[in-house]
């Protein structure tokens, strides 16, 4: 068996040797001598999403992204293609505090006002950042795609609140405290790039039509819309907690 090894590598060899000596063939195993200028990491294509010259369909300007005339595009187009939206429950979280009935001599439920609240985080997106204002930044084309969704959730705000108020009885030997878990979705897609294929001139070389993607990745919680125009509360289920004493 090691002769064999031995002698299937020299055959290698000399197919690697042969490949040379008659020209090109050899290419297809090397890799290429640009290649490693071709990639680019997450953050780079979401910078050259943000700076090209299309980006979702809209013309941009230089300005748009806080850049000069000198500064130019660093690509020609740019895309949000969303593959998957998910609704699912968040972390349960205690929202009030402790309403014991522990007293020694307690005989009759205790009747309390009970005032809950929850905060629930709006989120961000894998690589683009958030709160970037209504419609400001790859963010807002991202607020775009929510809107399709029902419960959508607002983008320009960095959490929402829910709570309430409310008349509860707690029964003797119990102590009494409110959990909310919030009404989360996430959002999965990709932001496309494109550098469109260069003709050349006299003194710059033509290059091919280049493309790259960047997974992205949003979570936020479900917005209710306020009432008489008030900010949105998050959505959810509220639910009584009894412990023993």
């Amino acid at each position: 068996m090691a002769k064999r090894r031995l002698k299937n590598k020299k055959v290698r060899l000399v197919a690697v040797g042969s490949a040379l000596a008659t020209g090109g063939a050899i290419i297809a195993l090397l890799p290429s001598a640009n290649a490693a200028e071709e990639e680019k990491t997450p953050e780079q294509i979401i910078r050259m999403c943000e700076r090209s010259s299309v980006l979702n369909g809209k013309q941009q300007s230089v300005r748009d992204f806080g850049g000069a005339f000198a500064d130019g595009f660093e690509a020609s187009n740019c895309d949000y293609v969303e593959t998957n939206f998910q609704s699912f429950d968040g972390p349960t979280e205690k929202a009030s505090i402790d309403f014991p009935n522990c007293e020694p001599n307690a005989t009759e439920p205790a009747k309390v006002s009970i005032t809950w609240k929850a905060t629930v985080g709006q989120g961000s997106g894998k690589y683009t950042a958030t709160q970037q204002g209504a419609g400001g930044g790859l963010f807002g084309f991202l607020s775009g795609a929510w809107l399709k969704h029902k419960g959508t959730t607002d983008m320009t705000v960095k959490s929402v609140t829910a709570g309430d108020t409310e008349n509860r009885e707690v029964p003797v030997g119990k102590v009494l405290h409110m959990e909310f878990t919030p009404k989360m979705q996430r959002m999965t897609g990709e932001w496309r790039v494109r550098q469109d294929a260069f003709p050349g001139s006299f003194a710059v070389n033509p290059s091919p039509e280049k493309n790259f993607v960047a997974s992205e990745l949003v979570e936020g919680p479900v917005i209710l819309p306020g009432a008489a125009g008030a900010a949105g509360i998050a959505d959810g289920a509220v639910k009584p907690i009894l412990t023993d004493c």
